[in-house]
């Protein structure tokens, strides 16, 4: 059974979101962002668990089964972004059971999403090593690769690739990676050392939001390019 819990806000704001994987740590700092920006009116998190979240402009949808949308198809329409953080590990997976949950659950979702949303702007959290050639030897770069070229085919209004390298959590969140905080301490001198390779949580979550207000030229983002569109 799905249970909605829904929170109507009154903010003045026009876009209206949806955010996947907001129990995690990506997840959870787009929403965070969203939340705070005046552009956003409504998030929506579609969740497996209950994010924990509590704020006047969200939205929530437990829903166990990404693989099967249409229980909750009526409720994703009329929405401007979709950030799509959902998210495994390929650590211990076999190629097969990784392509399954990356590469086939998170088509399955965008292609919902964009019939419903021809106006969409689809936002996909990948990684700075994926593969565009999808023959490299590293799996989960393969994965990845096929799962962004094929975003890349869909008719959204616009589809942006987010291939960030180390991303500095944002202080005070819950579902921030323990290896984060015991790396933290590194981050000021990896910014010095390699400023273009690092990003922060708050750039990444304003970077989403700005390809809808603001756009971007490139549809696969670096972290160069993401804290250009932060900043914009």
């Amino acid at each position: 059974m799905d249970i909605t819990q829904a929170r109507n806000g009154d903010s003045g704001g026009k876009t209206k979101v949806i955010v996947t994987g907001a129990t995690g740590m990506v997840g959870e700092g787009v929403v965070h962002e969203c939340l705070m920006h005046p552009d956003i009116e409504q998030v929506l998190v579609i969740n497996r668990k209950p994010c924990g979240i509590v704020h006047g402009k969200l939205r929530e949808i437990i829903h166990a089964d990404f693989f099967d949308l249409s229980p909750i198809e009526s409720q994703l329409a009329g929405h401007d972004a979709c950030y799509f953080c959902l998210g495994v590990s390929s650590v211990g997976m076999k190629e097969e059971e990784y392509y399954r949950m990356t590469y086939e659950l998170t088509l399955h979702a965008a292609g919902m999403l964009c019939k419903l949303n021809p106006g969409m702007v689809f936002c996909y959290v990948s990684g700075s090593g994926t593969d565009s050639s999808e023959k490299g030897r590293s799996m989960w770069a393969r994965v990845k690769g096929k799962t962004e070229n094929e975003l890349l085919q869909l008719p959204f209004k616009k589809a942006y690739m987010f291939r960030p390298g180390y991303i500095h959590p944002t202080k005070g969140l819950k579902h921030t990676h323990g290896y984060y905080y015991a790396l933290s301490w590194l981050y000021p001198i990896v910014k010095l050392l390699v400023p273009q390779g690092v990003i922060t949580l708050k750039e990444l979550g304003i970077a989403m939001i700005h390809t809808v207000t603001k756009g971007y030229e490139k549809s696969i983002l670096y972290s160069k390019d993401i804290k250009i569109l932060a900043e914009r």
